[in-house]
């Protein structure tokens, strides 16, 4: 997802126009028209001279080249960015280093792609972000392999893959072992809240469905929500969602539904964890207006002790730090038990992954000083000044010695390390971002948490959806290998 994806955290307000469309109520394009890039696969002909190859520049960066970034400007800003750029220009002190940031990524940067001069590097994140299944289907990246095999920064004896967190490379794979993407932040999702607000209702978190229903209704006596969640991008609803279904059902229910296989909506397990999230709509314990509130505008209220709960991922402590109380005490927390004896996957089975997609273009003038960036950014240093910044991990295996993390940041790791194996990690909305977000997310999704779908009706439009993006040739289809 992204900062949202992802990943997905950092979403700008739809107008109503795309919110019509979303819905089906005026006719548009197909996903594939309006997610693709420019098609074909051909080279471009303006790449710069690769430099000369040395212990120093693995990557062979033509040392004065210059180099052009961009950056989504969600909730991770974009400083940690330009003091990584600030690294590469103390490296090549010849190359001019252009930075841009916008939340505008499709917008923006499509005419680019369509007109074969695209950005070195990019940051493709946010409710506009490029779909990265059509990118790779038409052959517009770069294979990132190179970076991955180069020697890390901080320990030539290692290649940078070896540096990772386990999946990361994975998930930038599509198919075959070309690696398409390079996930930068390390995401766990999950419901957040206040360890404070709790502990004013003389309460915990709710290890159990019952339990959680029970502390909703004790919020409500004393004239608060249980839940929250942005209304205007329901597809934040997922990131609590996906591993509540997969905890039910097991992790092989949330493959299927990845693969698009038929029926894979209609297990038991998606429809238990549907009516378990309505019942929170019908017994009154979501915030009035929910429906109605963008991102920031949702956790403003949570921060504001409006409502216990949101789904979110771990950019959420960074985005919404200006209006957090500082005895807030931020956490997180892995998706109740629906029924502990019958669940396939125990309490503490949590979705974790990474996050903020980073592409080099395959028409991009300077790819080997694309990567060279990202191999900069991978090191201990500026992994580092990422998690101080933002309080969020990168995807370096570690990078956090030495450092007070904040309490959001402290209870992802905690929750990771409890969860053990059982990280589940979906990935329809990097294989399928359209049909992830217009289509499960505020089509279905966010009908049924306002009222105007039930959870049956949403599992069949969500079948149909699934369906629709199978049948079409148009759309690249991936597997779980």
């Amino acid at each position: 997802m992204g900062s949202s994806t992802g990943s997905t955290g950092e979403f700008g307000r739809r107008d109503l126009i795309r919110r019509a469309a979303a819905l089906g109520l005026i006719a548009v394009p197909s996903m594939g028209v309006l997610s693709a890039c420019a098609s074909g696969d051909g080279d471009s002909d303006n790449k710069v001279d690769k430099g000369t190859k040395s212990e120093k520049n693995p990557l062979a960066v033509n040392e004065s080249a210059p180099l052009d970034v961009v950056i989504f400007d969600g909730g991770f800003g974009q400083q940690y960015a330009k003091d990584a750029e600030a690294e590469y220009k103390a490296a090549f002190p010849k190359a001019k280093v252009q930075h841009a940031a916008t939340q505008e990524i499709q917008t923006q940067l499509q005419p680019r792609f369509n007109g074969g001069t695209p950005p070195d590097l990019i940051d493709n994140s946010g409710a506009k972000q490029m779909d990265m299944g059509t990118l790779v289907g038409k052959k517009q990246l770069t294979d990132l392999n190179a970076l991955l095999d180069a020697p890390s920064i901080d320990d030539p004896s290692k290649k940078v893959r070896d540096t990772l967190r386990p999946g990361v490379v994975e998930m930038g794979q599509f198919d075959g072992q070309e690696t398409w993407v390079l996930f930068y932040a390390y995401t766990v999702y999950g419901v957040w809240y206040s360890k404070t607000n709790l502990e004013k209702l003389d309460a915990q978190y709710p290890e159990t469905w019952d339990e959680m229903l029970a502390v909703c209704e004790k919020a409500k006596k004393k004239g608060i929500a249980g839940w929250t969640y942005p209304g205007k991008h329901p597809y934040y609803l997922p990131f609590s969602l996906y591993p509540f279904i997969a905890k039910i059902g097991g992790k092989e229910v949330i493959d299927r539904i990845d693969n698009l296989e038929p029926n894979a909506w209609k297990d038991p397990a998606v429809k238990a964890a549907f009516e378990a999230y309505y019942e929170l709509y019908k017994k009154g314990y979501i915030l009035q207006g929910t429906p109605g509130l963008t991102h920031i505008e949702a956790q403003t209220a949570w921060n504001q002790g409006k409502a216990l709960f949101i789904p979110n991922g771990s950019w959420v402590e960074n985005e919404s730090k200006k209006t957090t109380p500082a005895d807030f005490k931020m956490a997180v927390g892995a998706p109740s038990s629906l029924d502990a004896k019958r669940d396939k996957m125990p309490f503490g089975t949590i979705w974790a992954s990474g996050g903020e997609p980073f592409i080099v273009p395959k028409n991009a003038k300077n790819p080997q000083g694309g990567m060279e960036l990202l191999r900069i950014m991978l090191g201990k240093k500026s992994s580092q000044n990422f998690i101080k910044q933002v309080s969020s991990l990168t995807s370096l295996n570690g990078g956090t010695e030495g450092l007070s993390l904040p309490p959001g940041l402290s209870s992802s790791q905690e929750v990771l390390a409890k969860a053990g194996q059982n990280v589940i990690n979906p990935r329809i909305g990097d294989w399928y971002t359209a049909l992830q977000k217009e289509k499960i997310g505020v089509a279905a999704l966010g009908e049924m948490m306002a009222g105007r779908m039930t959870p049956d009706e949403t599992v069949a439009k969500i079948q149909k959806f699934s369906d629709e993006a199978r049948a079409d040739d148009s759309i690249k289809k991936y597997r779980h290998k």
